[in-house]
């Protein structure tokens, strides 16, 4: 195997002993049929009730089709960010040393080192060996990932990476490519608010007159290099930079077998090939990211010209469709960070704690829960929502504001702060002329049509007594017994015990101390000396 020298971060075989040591790895030996079993199983850890640190990453090592036709390459479905930990894992960081890390990577980018070979290109595959069943793409074990709905298996975990024909700089994006033949494939690239970075480069080429365009397919890529590629930089940043940023050192690159472009040289499998710039093709359905199926659509064939890969690749595939997803854990992981040093250090706004965008179902672009600490001036909330509001274009259509007291997690406590905390006449606002961004809806049909934002101000106006749930001590004292009883598992969700916190005074807490003992009749005793006369029930008492 060619040799990559001074290599800084791990590579897509190497991230996997790294799982496999920590325990995040799960291996399938048996049969998967890659049509209509694997992303189905792998999808019930999202939607069967795991917890989000329970979740895994699975290696399929005994692929099959819905034939029953046997692969011989292995398929990695979670291995990015399957959860927290995994995407940690891949870069090589505690989860508080992320954002820090972007910050600096976005704005100190290392260029890229160029090699003369690679282990990406220890096997060519072009010509005649393209054509034909079992051959080129056909001898991918690409998955279905909505078996029941796609029309096609579809690369999903992708680094897309064209150039722009003026500059000379490349892009890395995340599309979907549905496979149509073992030398061709429809490449998905528009979405975005005025079209992804190498849909710009596709226009470009338009434009000139180019019938073609160069483009290279990559399907596991180192971690560092796979995670910018969704990230959604600006359209002239070259991600590559970016991902040697990350990593504090140079990405090895190698110039791909038959486009002029520059690939990662650690990369498990590239597809090289030349984008129709003047015939489109129908695409789909397919589930899309934002949790519904994208229709059939006309977009862009790709005619594959040589596809290269190790002799031990590894094909990598995501979990996107309904959020949560390793697609939306990716982002979450390293967007929330982005959101909340916008406010706290951009803005200023030192009430701010925490900014979590809600990945269940809304795919984390609609809705975002700012936390703010209790008793913050009515201004900084504002201000913090319009902040969050306006950070990124196609998130944050709905803004809460909460307390600290409100698990961002739990819509339960979320609706339940909706409910009493905010007053529609004075906690509410609606702001016009927002994208309608990444949705069931085709953006790019919507013409001068807008969307809306809502602003939600749900903290505390008033000092509220506290929740009424059992203290700590007792819940976990219950919870013991409850395992010794061997009753059904428990899965807690926040809020599960009241803090003497709020309106609550210690003499109530004596009150309650010595009622939890089998000591209420010296509480009876002690009111009964204040009783008075000439009162309306339900008149207050505040005790001295």
């Amino acid at each position: 195997m060619p040799t990559c020298p001074n290599r800084g971060y791990p590579d897509l075989h190497e991230h996997l002993r790294t799982l496999r040591a920590r325990g995040l790895l799960l291996e399938i030996d048996r049969p998967i049929d890659k049509d209509t079993e694997m992303h189905p199983l792998v999808r019930w850890q999202f939607v069967g009730g795991i917890e989000e640190h329970e979740r895994k990453a699975f290696l399929f090592t005994h692929v099959i089709d819905g034939r029953g036709r046997r692969y011989r390459f292995p398929v990695v479905v979670g291995a990015l960010a399957g959860n927290r930990a995994i995407y940690c894992a891949g870069m090589q960081l505690e989860e508080n040393e992320i954002n820090a890390r972007w910050e600096h990577a976005v704005a100190n980018p290392i260029a890229p080192r160029v090699l003369a070979e690679a282990p990406c290109q220890e096997v060519v595959i072009e010509g005649a060996d393209l054509q034909g069943e079992g051959r080129g793409l056909d001898m991918l074990p690409i998955p279905i990932s909505t078996p029941g709905f796609d029309s096609a298996p579809t690369l999903t975990a992708t680094n897309v990476i064209t150039r722009d024909p003026e500059t000379g700089v490349q892009n890395h994006g995340t599309y979907r490519a549905g496979l149509k033949a073992s030398d061709r494939l429809v490449v998905r690239m528009a979405t975005r608010v005025g079209g992804a970075g190498g849909y710009q480069h596709y226009l470009k080429h338009r434009s000139r007159g180019d019938k073609t365009m160069p483009c290279a397919i990559v399907l596991g890529a180192p971690p560092c290099v796979a995670m910018v590629a969704p990230q959604k930089m600006p359209l002239d940043v070259d991600e590559i930079g970016i991902a040697g940023g990350l990593a504090g050192a140079p990405i090895n690159v190698v110039r791909a077998h038959s486009v002029d472009l520059l690939v990662p040289a650690e990369a498990e499998i590239v597809i090289e090939g030349l984008l129709d710039t003047e015939l489109l093709e129908p695409e789909g359905p397919f589930g899309e990211s934002h949790g519904h199926v994208a229709l059939e659509e006309y977009n862009i064939p790709m005619r594959v010209t040589a596809i290269t890969h190790r002799k031990d690749a590894i094909v990598a595939s995501y979990i996107s469709q309904v959020t949560p997803s390793e697609s939306s854990a990716m982002k979450r992981v390293a967007y929330e960070p982005m959101f909340l040093a916008h406010l706290q250090k951009t803005l200023g706004i030192r009430a701010v704690t925490r900014v979590t965008l809600h990945e269940r179902m809304t795919a984390l672009r609609r809705i975002a829960i700012v936390t703010v600490k209790r008793g913050a001036a009515r201004s900084e909330v504002w201000r913090a929502l319009y902040g969050v509001s306006a950070f990124r274009a196609d998130c944050g259509k709905i803004c809460v504001a909460v307390n600290e007291d409100i698990d961002p997690d739990n819509s339960d406590a979320l609706l339940w702060a909706i409910a009493f905390r905010m007053n529609p006449v004075k906690d509410l606002q609606i702001l016009p002329y927002r994208s309608p961004g990444h949705g069931p809806e085709r953006e790019h049909e919507a013409g001068d049509e807008t969307d809306a934002t809502l602003l939600i101000d749900a903290t505390m106006k008033e000092v509220l007594p506290p929740l009424a749930l059992p203290k700590r001590e007792h819940m976990q004292r219950a919870m013991d017994i409850w395992h010794e009883l061997g009753l059904p598992r428990l899965r807690p969700q926040s809020p599960w015990f009241g803090s003497p916190e709020g309106d609550w005074l210690p003499q109530w807490d004596h009150a309650a101390a010595r009622a939890a003992s089998g000591r209420y009749l010296e509480n009876g005793r002690a009111s009964e000396r204040l009783q008075r006369g000439g009162l309306k029930p339900e008149t207050r008492f505040v005790p001295e």
